[in-house]
């Protein structure tokens, strides 16, 4: 239900109220890990698609992340402006979304940018094997450690276990797939440990807006985007801009898709997520992204499955399932009773000033 927060008073003295924006944090356990897992495994077909898109594009990773970032925020703003046209009264303006806070949204733009561009360049000098593993092997025990310092979220022995258990599936997965390096493999991982932390910390920031209700997650995902845009395009007009257009349908639609599913829809998924689990239980289940990847590998490029891969999808999928039931039982006891996974907490609506006394 909606809070009701004072609006001001009448003239004979009473109290208007009027119920606040409802925090993402309604979602219930389930809905949030099951957002935050879709949007994990639209990251995992963005590896392929993003391949796909050096190939016929001729444009380097930077390029293709400004084309991504950019292509996503102009659909989020559309979707943005369909909904004020239709909903008036129901939507937050992004200017006063990014008024109200605007160190969220510099701070998410710039950790987005980092986050993807370290990544790339991890990749090219250190291999998509150390890269990945890297990256998001240590990705967790970052949100872990954050999310107990800053927000004070206990881990847990269960928890504990379910990163562990996480971190290992991860290895052995990407171990199984792939074990080429690249030409610095040190190098690499100092990029690779640098996308930890723009991870890490957009993690950590989303969970703590969500948690306090700092503005809804949409709204933040915009302006991040739009940040994040702006800090991409230096390095992409250096890296060189416009691809290369001779299968230029082709070429469009990759853009589009991953302008589409792995960035406008994953993160508004994420950051919504992130209102109703815990950072690092976010963390962990994210590491669907390789385990997508690597199921992608195997039907469409015929990729051979083995024992490691196996045992690794095993342990992601036994970390996952280990972290959404430590989860809900840490909900059902701080609250007392048992929550109800499936109630129906209706959309985040506006609702005309009513008068009340007190």
């Amino acid at each position: 239900m909606a809070e009701w927060v004072a609006h001001g008073t009448d003239r004979a003295g009473n109290h208007l109220r009027r119920p606040q924006l409802q925090s993402s944090s309604a979602l219930s356990v389930r809905q949030g890990v099951l957002y935050v897992a879709i949007a994990a495994t639209a990251w995992g077909t963005g590896g392929a698609v993003a391949a796909e898109l050096y190939d016929v594009s001729g444009i380097g990773p930077i390029s293709v992340s400004f084309w991504r970032f950019l292509t996503g925020l102009g659909l989020l703003l559309t979707v943005s402006l369909v909904r004020r046209t239709w909903r008036p009264q129901t939507e937050r303006p992004l200017r006063a979304t990014y008024a109200a806070n605007p160190r969220r949204a510099l701070v998410t733009g710039f950790g987005l940018a980092v986050y993807q561009t370290a990544y790339f360049a991890a990749v090219q000098q250190a291999g998509l094997t150390v890269a990945t593993v890297v990256t998001l092997g240590s990705g967790p025990v970052l949100v872990a450690v954050g999310a107990r310092l800053t927000l004070g979220e206990r881990t847990g022995a269960a928890g504990t276990a379910a990163v562990v258990g996480g971190v290992m599936g991860l290895v052995l997965l990407m171990r199984g797939a792939d074990e080429s390096t690249g030409p610095d493999p040190l190098l690499g991982t100092g990029y690779a440990l640098l996308s930890a932390v723009g991870y890490a910390g957009v993690t950590l920031l989303g969970r703590f807006s969500g948690r306090k209700n700092a503005g809804g997650a949409y709204e933040a995902t915009v302006t991040g985007f739009a940040v994040g845009t702006v800090c991409l395009l230096p390095m992409a007009l250096l890296e060189g801009l416009l691809p290369d257009l001779e299968r230029a349908a082709w070429t469009l639609g990759l853009i589009l898709y991953l302008g589409a599913v792995p960035t406008a829809l994953a993160y508004t998924l994420f950051f919504v997520g992130l209102g109703a689990v815990r950072a690092t239980t976010a963390s962990v289940v994210a590491l669907v992204e390789p385990l997508t990847a690597a199921v992608i590998g195997v039907l469409v490029f015929g990729e051979r499955l083995n024992a490691v891969i196996l045992t690794g999808t095993v342990l992601l999928l036994f970390a996952v399932v280990l972290l959404t039931l430590n989860e809900g039982a840490g909900r059902a006891s701080a609250t007392g009773r048992t929550p109800d996974p499936g109630a129906d907490h209706g959309l985040n609506t506006w609702h005309p000033v009513t008068q009340t006394k007190d």
